[in-house]
Order: structure tokens, then sequence, then C-alpha cells
């Protein structure tokens, strides 16, 4: 190896150390989702995945600047729920995502502090989530299944593709 080519491989060298820690984000941000499905469904894996992949196009990738813990099947047993996002808060995330009302229910029982996202939720002013789709007040906020006031617009859809109907019954 020449002089020169050796320099050059010693001096680069001692700037990596530096380049390395230039692009370091700062700490880790921790998101804990607790899903109200099992893990084995495939349909709730994708959303999970969805999820991700959103994340990562926003800028978020899993093990370098973000780390997402998930808890799977918080729907039918409450015990289950309640086991499932203590251990989701006992990992100190920054921000708390839930899926459906049982499970959200559930995280906002043990934590007054922790920023939750709710979604697929089907009442959050009734179930006491948030104060007003508007003002959601608190550390909750979120997105409803839908907005009840749609219903309209349904029947408008429906006289569009069959101006014959002339009754309707809705459950």
């Amino acid at each position: 190896m020449k002089r020169r080519e050796f320099i050059a491989l010693v001096g680069s060298a001692s700037i990596w150390p530096m380049v390395a820690r230039a692009q370091q984000t700062g700490r880790m941000r921790r998101v804990g989702v607790l899903m109200a499905h099992a893990e084995s469904d495939p349909e709730y894996q994708e959303y999970l995945a969805a999820f991700r992949e959103e994340l990562k196009k926003l800028g978020w990738t899993e093990g370098y600047n973000i780390q997402i813990a998930s808890r799977w099947g918080a729907l039918e047993n409450a015990e289950s729920r309640l086991r499932s996002a203590n251990q989701l808060i006992a990992l100190q995330p920054d921000v708390l995502v839930t899926q459906n009302t049982p499970p959200t229910a559930s995280m906002l029982q043990q934590t007054h502090t922790i920023p939750t996202v709710f979604v697929i939720v089907a009442d959050p002013v009734g179930s006491g989530f948030v104060q007003s789709l508007a003002r959601p007040g608190g550390n909750a906020t979120g997105f409803m299944i839908m907005e009840p006031t749609i219903a309209t617009k349904w029947l408008q859809l429906l006289k569009e593709i069959a101006p014959r109907v002339n009754r309707v019954a809705m459950l």
C-alpha cells in the first residue's frame, strides 16, 4: 500500500465515528398498539403492516428511530385487555394506538397522561373517550367507524341508484 493510500484510509476511518454520530436521530420513539382481534387474523395483520408502512414513508423506520410494541386479542376478555394495556403502559411509550371500543376503554382507564389515538371506535363521545369530536380534550383522539349524519347520504345514494324505492328499513 502506498503512503497516500494509507493516509487516506486512516483519515477516512477516523471520520466514520463522527459521521455515525451525526446520523443518530436522538432517542428511540416508542409506540404501543393494542389490537382488538387475534394476532392470527390476517386482516388485522395487514392493518398493522399498513400502519408500519405509512410510518416508514414518513421517515419512521422500525428499529432505527421507532419501536412498535403490539398486543393482540383484546376484544372479548376484559381481564386480558387490562393486562395488555398495562404491559404496553409499562413500556413507557410516547403514544398509544388502540383499535376498537373495548380496548380503547381499557387503555383510557389505565392512563390519563400518555397520548392515545383510537381507531374504529363506535361512539367516542358517548363512550366518554373525548369531550367532543371537534375538541377532544384529555389525552385521547382518533376517529370513529362512521359519522351518524352520513345515514342521510346513504338514503340519497340509494334513491339515485334505485329511484323507484319508496320505503327503506334500517337497523
